[in-house]
C-alpha cells in the first residue's frame, strides 16, 4: 500500500512517492491497479509465488486509515501482511529506510493509518524527501508540484522502495532491513 493523494495535480510530489513505487511494482510484475474498492484503487496479483494486492487510497492523506482498514477487515489480513510505502520529511531526500514498527512520526497519513488500525505493529518503508529550511514551508515542499529533473532524483529511491517491499514479501522483514537499510 502506498501513500498519496488523488488528484492529478498531486503527482510528481514528494508526497505522493509513496503513490510511485506502487506504481513501480504495478508496472513490474504486470499487475493493473484499477478496481475501485475500499474507497482506494487496488490491482491483486503475484509476486514470485506470492498473492499480493496493491492499493492506493483514493481518500486524501489525512484519511488513508479509513480506506486501509477496510481492506484489512474484508481480507482479514494480519497486521504484519500490510506494508505502507510513505514519504518522510526525517530522513534525508532520495534514502530509503525500512522498519518493523512504530509511531507515526510528522506524517499524518501515518497518524491516520495508527488510529484506524489501532496498531502500530506493521513493516513500513520510507522514501526521505528531506525538511524544508523552514517549518512553515512543510506543506509546501510535501505538495510541491517537483519539475522533471528534481523529480529524476526521486526514481532510483522509488524503485528501491518498491523493491524493498518485495524483499519484504520474500524474504521476511529482518532480512530485508538487513538488505536495505544498510546501502544509501
Amino acid at each position: 500500500m502506498g501513500f498519496g493523494n488523488p488528484e492529478p495535480e498531486y503527482s510528481k510530489t514528494r508526497h505522493n512517492v509513496g503513490f510511485d513505487a506502487v506504481n513501480y511494482i504495478s508496472e513490474k510484475y504486470n499487475i493493473e491497479i484499477k478496481k475501485k474498492e475500499f474507497d482506494s484503487l487496488i490491482g491483486s496479483g503475484i509476486i514470485n509465488g506470492e498473492k499480493v494486492i496493491l492499493m492506493k487510497p483514493q481518500t486524501y492523506m489525512n484519511e488513508s486509515g479509513k480506506a486501509v482498514i477496510q481492506a484489512m477487515n474484508f481480507y482479514k489480513l494480519p497486521m504484519e501482511n500490510l506494508i505502507v510505502i510513505y514519504d518522510d520529511i526525517d530522513i534525508d531526500e532520495g534514502i530509503v529506510k525500512i522498519r518493523k514498527k512504530g509511531g507515526p512520526g510528522t506524517h499524518n497519513g501515518m497518524r491516520s493509518l495508527m488510529e484506524y488500525l489501532n496498531n502500530v505493529n506493521f513493516p513500513r518503508v520510507r522514501i526521505g524527501t528531506g525538511k524544508p529550511v523552514f517549518k512553515e514551508l512543510l506543506i509546501q515542499h510535501v505538495i510541491e508540484k517537483l519539475s522533471d529533473e528534481k523529480y529524476k532524483i526521486y526514481v532510483p529511491a522509488i524503485e528501491k522502495a518498491g523493491n524493498a517491499a518485495v524483499d519484504i514479501i520474500e524474504k521476511g522483514i529482518d532480512l530485508a532491513m538487513n538488505l536495505n537499510n544498510g546501502s544509501e
